[in-house]
């Protein structure tokens, strides 16, 4: 009798659409396409030191009700065009999140959070609603969190974050190496920034490696390098790291390792203890930090929704709050334009002397 030594713990493979598929189905609008080429050129042009502004990546923390996500990116759009001259605005649109053990994984994994895992579906309704983004003239941005899921989105994204438990991992630094945005690299969980020049250095150089093609097919991908890597600070175990002091060491982390000095500070997570009411006192100091002289911090992320706080997913769907977070708790909207007015007012006339 012949033993059975493949899959013997997976109970399916169910067919999925491939990439090209998904693309037919929802093509790229050409207001769509102007949103996404227009924001990667500027993003650049800060990360390369040609535009003076501030990037700030703001939006829910997830995104599970795409109602309430569009409320919101209507909201952002606004609040973008008022501030634009001194804060380039992408929204924050995330789809999947990485579990430190179990729980809901996301739009894409589980779109009708029952735990029906119809992926197939959550990949279309996830290009759909980056579409709608875009559709307003709003740039997005997201983490990269399974490898397969640029080929269904990547034409919509504009800035891409590798994630804290990810950063260390070398299919995902292959992977930064041909994705087409500019990629922040979040230091370790622990705190350790090595993790994150290093994921920098790697992902800037060509590699070759197993993928997937728009035709559903695995390939093997051969990318040319990333040249726009840049670090985010998101705090660790030991605390937060957006004090004048851990920049300063992020900075002389990454002239030893022969990078430039771009750093975004993400506002939330170990930089707020993830206590969300702190993140507009994360926002103020790293404002502090600019116009006391500080040239390396190009970008800000803060978590924010409509309400303030988070909701457990509860049994009946009926009863999820409106615009409030599943998972990290997130500042309310009044906040958010508090934030992003504030330092608009505090940056405009000293951002543009950091070109000097």
């Amino acid at each position: 009798m012949t033993q059975i030594l493949e899959n013997i713990n997976v109970s399916a493979f169910d067919a999925m659409p491939t990439p090209a598929e998904i693309h037919q189905k929802l093509p790229l609008t050409a207001t769509a396409e102007a949103t996404v080429s227009e924001g990667r050129e500027l993003l650049r042009n800060i990360l390369d030191r040609k535009d003076h502004r501030l990037f700030v990546v703001v939006g829910p923390c997830s995104i599970h009700d795409p109602v309430a996500g569009m409320d919101y990116a209507r909201r952002l759009k606004a609040l973008a065009d008022e501030v634009g001259d001194t804060l380039q605005i992408i929204m924050r649109v995330y789809f999947e999140k990485p579990r430190t053990t179990v729980g809901w994984k996301g739009y894409i994994n589980d779109p009708f959070m029952d735990d029906s895992f119809q992926v197939n579906v959550g990949m279309e309704k996830a290009r759909d609603f980056l579409r709608q983004v875009n559709e307003l003239g709003l740039p997005a941005g997201t983490e990269a969190l399974d490898p397969y899921g640029p080929q269904y989105y990547g034409d919509l994204i504009t800035w891409t974050a590798i994630g804290a438990r990810t950063t260390e991992s070398q299919t995902h630094r292959e992977m930064s190496s041909g994705l087409s945005t500019p990629v922040g690299f979040k230091n370790a969980t622990s705190g350790d920034l090595t993790v994150a020049t290093n994921a920098i250095l790697s992902a800037s150089n060509p590699h070759s490696f197993l993928g997937l093609n728009n035709e559903g097919r695995v390939a093997i991908v051969r990318t040319t390098g990333n040249p726009h890597g840049h670090v985010v600070l998101r705090g660790g175990d030991k605390g937060p790291n957006y004090d004048t002091v851990s920049v300063a060491v992020a900075e002389a982390a990454m002239v030893k390792a022969k990078l430039p000095t771009n750093i975004v500070v993400d506002c939330s997570h170990a930089n707020s203890s993830k206590k969300p009411e702190l993140q507009p006192l994360v926002m103020a100091d790293v404002v502090n930090q600019i116009r006391a002289g500080n040239k390396s911090i190009l970008g800000v992320m803060i978590e924010s929704n409509i309400e303030p706080g988070n909701q457990p997913i509860p049994a009946d769907l009926s009863q999820l709050k409106y615009g409030c977070s599943v998972t990290d708790g997130c500042v309310g909207w009044d906040t958010t334009e508090k934030m992003l007015r504030d330092a608009a007012v505090m940056l405009r006339d000293v951002l543009p002397e950091r070109l000097n």
